[in-house]
């Protein structure tokens, strides 16, 4: 029945419709003068959206005969993605307002956005997984040139947009070898089809194309070479975007993909996710330091880091699986207050991304360099903080799955990663005096800032109870 299979979708069809009718009020009552409102009620609509996802408790349902579902995994992801963009709307908004760039479009494309990575983490057909993904990807095309008058943010759409459709270009690719070789779309039939020691040459080719288009999403490498450019040319609250919220929907879609329609030849796709993983973090860390722009080492760190993501994935474990939700978690929260600190980076009211300008920061601002070492420690995995857990769970899942050398691997490339953050440390504290920084920071972005240093501190006691909610949904995924 519709009626039914529309109470299933009943969140995303709420944010598209209310995106839809703001998009109508923006255009009838005035584009300058409905903006902050439509920021406003986009945030609040995505607080409500994932109060109210994460209230429907355990269960499966369906809809459009299987080829959409809610689950837990797909619940967890879904609030996930939705928090991330609450937040990087609500530190945003002044620096949008003080440059002029506030145009209503903006949360409307990432409101949009976020219908598309919502699907995707529900998608249980090969063609809802397209929707969803190009749903994104249209949105966030426009959203990385959002700065028209700008020739790096024209080019960082550009090169976006062209590497994209490239990498929709594969992943439809491998859907059609793998609908051709299976006979259907649906994951629930794929699975049937793909059994160990049964799988077509076929077949694996449409799956490693299909690895191939996502990995583009996670900016694994060898696919990563668009994400430094176009985090370095978009503006900086559009970097904060697509380093939060897109990469759990990539994420959780690789995920989905990986166990719902090839969960029975683990071995196979486990190499291809294990060589990503192993690649991503070595060059992340090697090529972050020598980055002096921020928002390029920021994008060589979430290379790294996705890579840490992949391994629990290589794991093919329900461990590996929660492993891999926790650290995106752990990482979207570490990154939300790195770029709410990126965001405050002026110089006579003027944008400044050079890491220098980081020099002797503690004698000026010594709360906000605080702040700053506690999430680049937190970044770099040490001990005690957080982000030292979310690299442990991930290892942890390596190493029970016998996968020991990517562990080892793992552990090697961290080490090297450590150095470019311990040098912004290290400048913050010891570097050379210079012309400073502006003190004045939107109380929105001080607040995340903040809250993000304390929770990477107090978030040893229990995770929130992350841990837990990650086990439920690996454990909805993975049966």
């Amino acid at each position: 029945m519709i009626s039914a299979d529309l109470l299933v979708v009943l969140p995303e069809v709420t944010l598209a419709v209310l995106a839809m009718l703001a998009l109508l009020g923006g255009v009838y009552m005035g584009k300058d003068d409905t903006a902050p409102a439509i920021i406003w009620a986009t945030i609040l609509a995505f607080v409500g959206v994932a109060l109210w996802i994460a209230a429907r408790g355990p269960g499966v349902e369906t809809a459009f005969s299987n080829s959409f579902v809610d689950d837990s995994y797909a619940r967890f992801a879904k609030v996930l993605i939705l928090l991330a963009g609450a937040a990087v709307l609500l530190m945003s908004k002044e620096y949008l307002e003080k440059r002029d760039l506030l145009r209503f479009e903006y949360p409307l494309l990432v409101a949009l956005a976020s219908v598309g990575m919502m699907v995707m983490v529900s998608a249980n057909d090969l063609i809802v997984l397209y929707m969803g993904l190009e749903l994104q990807s249209l949105a966030l095309y426009v959203v990385a040139s959002l700065r028209r008058d700008s020739v790096r943010s024209t080019e960082a759409g550009l090169k976006y947009f062209v590497l994209g459709a490239l990498s929709s270009g594969l992943l439809l690719y491998g859907a059609s070898l793998i609908y051709g070789y299976t006979g259907t779309t649906l994951f629930a039939g794929i699975v049937q089809t793909a059994t160990e020691g049964q799988v077509s040459i076929g077949l694996l080719l449409g799956l490693v194309f299909l690895i191939t288009g996502m990995a583009f999403k996670v900016s694994a490498v060898p696919f990563h070479m668009w994400t430094p450019d176009v985090y370095e040319g978009s503006p900086t609250p559009v970097t904060a975007f697509f380093a939060t919220a897109p990469k759990v929907a990539a994420m959780g879609l690789f995920a989905r993909v990986l166990f719902d329609a090839f969960g029975n030849i683990t071995g196979d796709w486990g190499q291809i996710v294990a060589l990503l993983s192993v690649a991503s973090m070595f060059l992340g860390a090697i090529a972050a330091i020598g980055q002096r722009n921020i928002k390029r080492l920021m994008a060589y760190s979430s290379i790294a880091h996705m890579g840490f993501a992949l391994m629990g994935l290589a794991a093919g474990t329900v461990g590996g699986v929660q492993a891999m939700l926790v650290y995106m978690a752990i990482y979207v929260t570490m990154n939300i207050g790195t770029f709410a600190f990126i965001l405050s980076m002026e110089r006579d009211g003027q944008p400044v991304t050079d890491i220098d300008a980081l020099n002797m920061l503690s004698k000026t601002q010594p709360l906000k360099a605080l702040a700053m070492l506690v999430l680049l420690f937190s970044l770099a995995g040490i001990p005690p903080l957080v982000g030292f857990f979310g690299k442990f769970y991930v290892l942890q899942a390596a190493v029970q799955a016998d996968l020991v050398w990517l562990a080892v691997a793992g552990v090697v490339a961290s080490v090297i990663g450590a150095f470019y953050y311990l040098r912004l440390v290290y400048m913050m504290y010891f570097g050379t005096e210079g012309e400073g920084l502006d003190t004045h920071m939107a109380p929105a972005a001080w607040a995340m800032l903040m809250a993000s240093s304390v929770i990477m501190v107090v978030g040893i006691v229990s995770l929130f109870g992350v841990e837990g909610a990650a086990a439920a949904a690996a454990a909805a995924l993975v049966n």
